[in-house]
C-alpha cells in the first residue's frame, strides 16, 4: 500500500475513532431537538456523513464542529415537522427513552430531558430551542451558542433569556423525585379503583392529562384540564382500562414512569409531573411507534 494510501486509512480510523466518542452527546443534542429517536438517529448519521466528507486538516475544534452539523440539520428538521405534526391524530409528546443507564443521555447535564419541559419547548422557534439546550443541557459558553446559530452573542443570550422565561411561566415548584413516584404509585391505586375524590386529592387544580396515541383505541384525542374534569375523565374508564394489564416500572427521560403491558406486549406507558401542589400533568403515551425503548425493569 502506498505511503499516501496508508495516511489516508489511518486518517478515516482517527476520524471514525472521534465520532464514535462523540455519538452519545450528538444524540442526546439531536434527540432533545426533535423528540424522537429516529429523528435524533438520522441526524447523527448525517453529521457522520459530513464529517467523513470534511477536509478535517482546516478543522481546529472537532467537537464544536459536529455540534454545529447536529445542530443545524436538527433546526432545519424541526421546521418543517411541526407541518407534518399538523395532520398527528391527539395531542403529540415526545418519544419516551430510557435513561436507566445514561440519565444525562449524552449530555453534560440532565437538563430539558423530562417529558413536560420537552413538550413545553415545542411552543419555542427551533432557534430559541438550539439555544436553550445548548446552554442548559450543554453548558455552552454564549459566544459558541452564537457561532452554532449563526448570530450575535447578544441574541444568543436573548434566545436563551425567552426560552427561560417561556418555561418558567406558571411554572409551581417541582417536587422532589421520590415525591414524583410516591404520587406516581398513589394516582394508579386511585386510578385503578376508580377512586375520583382520592384522584382530585391528588391533583393540583390546573391539572392537565395528556395523551399521545395517534388514533389508537382508547387514547383521548384532546387534552383534558382540570381537578374534578381529569378525576372523573380517569374514573370513567377504570373498569374496562385495566383489565388485564400488569404494571411494570421504568426510567424514562430521567424521571419515574409505569408501563402497562398486555399479553406480553407494552401498550401504554404513563408519567407525571409534580409540584407542590401535586400532579400538574399526566403523560400517556399509547403511540405503539413511541413505545419500542420502554422496557419495564421491576414487575
Amino acid at each position: 500500500m502506498a505511503a499516501a494510501d496508508e495516511k489516508a486509512v489511518e486518517e478515516l480510523e482517527d476520524a471514525v475513532e472521534f465520532f464514535a466518542s462523540q455519538r452519545r452527546r450528538l444524540f442526546g443534542l439531536a434527540y432533545r431537538m426533535l423528540g424522537t429517536v429516529a429523528d435524533a438517529e438520522d441526524i447523527v448519521q448525517e453529521t457522520w456523513i459530513r464529517w467523513q466528507g470534511t477536509d478535517r486538516s482546516g478543522v481546529q475544534e472537532p467537537a464544536a464542529f459536529l455540534t454545529t452539523i447536529a445542530t443545524r440539520l436538527s433546526i432545519n428538521v424541526l421546521q418543517s415537522a411541526r407541518a407534518k405534526r399538523e395532520t398527528y391524530i391527539g395531542p403529540w409528546l415526545p418519544e419516551p427513552v430510557s435513561t436507566d443507564d445514561d440519565p444525562a443521555l449524552g449530555a453534560e447535564r440532565a437538563e430539558a430531558l423530562q417529558l413536560a419541559i420537552l413538550l413545553t419547548l415545542e411552543k419555542l422557534t427551533p432557534t430559541e430551542r438550539a439555544a436553550y439546550i445548548l446552554r442548559e443541557a450543554f453548558d455552552y459558553p454564549y459566544p459558541r451558542i452564537a457561532e452554532v446559530i449563526s448570530s450575535s452573542v447578544v441574541s444568543a443570550r436573548q434566545l436563551v433569556s425567552r426560552a427561560r422565561a417561556h418555561l418558567e411561566s406558571g411554572r409551581h415548584t417541582p417536587a422532589r423525585r421520590s415525591q414524583q413516584r410516591r404520587l406516581l404509585e398513589a394516582f394508579l391505586v386511585a386510578a385503578r379503583s376508580g377512586d375520583a375524590r382520592e384522584l382530585e386529592r391528588l391533583f393540583a387544580e390546573d391539572v392537565v392529562s395528556y395523551t399521545d396515541g395517534n388514533g389508537v383505541r382508547l387514547a383521548a384525542r384532546r387534552p383534558v384540564a382540570g381537578r374534578a374534569r381529569v378525576a372523573k375523565f380517569i374514573a370513567a374508564f377504570s373498569h374496562h382500562f385495566w383489565n388485564g394489564k400488569s404494571i411494570g416500572w421504568v426510567e424514562v427521560n430521567g424521571q419515574h414512569a409505569a408501563a402497562l403491558t398486555e399479553n406480553g406486549a407494552i401498550t401504554t406507558m404513563v408519567t407525571l409531573t409534580a409540584t407542590d401542589e401535586g400532579i400538574a400533568q399526566l403523560l400517556w403515551v399509547m403511540s405503539p411507534q413511541k413505545l419500542g425503548h420502554v422496557t419495564p425493569v421491576v414487575a
